[in-house]
């Protein structure tokens, strides 16, 4: 079942998560993680919240186990992210 994750994380600066991304892809090695279908980030120079829908709680766990150590060690905790079951999802189609 797709969930979506929403979290908001009003220490984040957009230069911190630029550092994030960099050291998960790299993690990941190049790609991106199992099971995201969508990923948003919204904010200005301080304060983000991300949002994303995944295939499944499993791969959002899965993901937490590559991203919780790098935020760790950046001194960040991993928020409380609100998690709920996606009803409907509507996608507008790129040429």
């Amino acid at each position: 079942m797709q969930i979506a994750m929403y979290s908001q994380h009003p220490e984040l600066t957009l230069e911190m998560f630029d550092q994030i991304d960099r050291l998960v892809h790299a993690s990941l090695g190049g790609g991106e993680p199992k099971g995201m279908i969508h990923h948003s980030v919204i904010g200005a120079d301080q304060g983000v919240t991300v949002f994303e829908i995944w295939e499944s709680q499993e791969d959002f766990e899965a993901f937490g186990k590559v991203l919780v150590p790098i935020i760790t060690e950046m001194g960040l905790g991993p928020g409380h992210p609100v998690i709920s079951p996606v009803y409907r999802l509507v996608q507008e189609a790129r040429p």
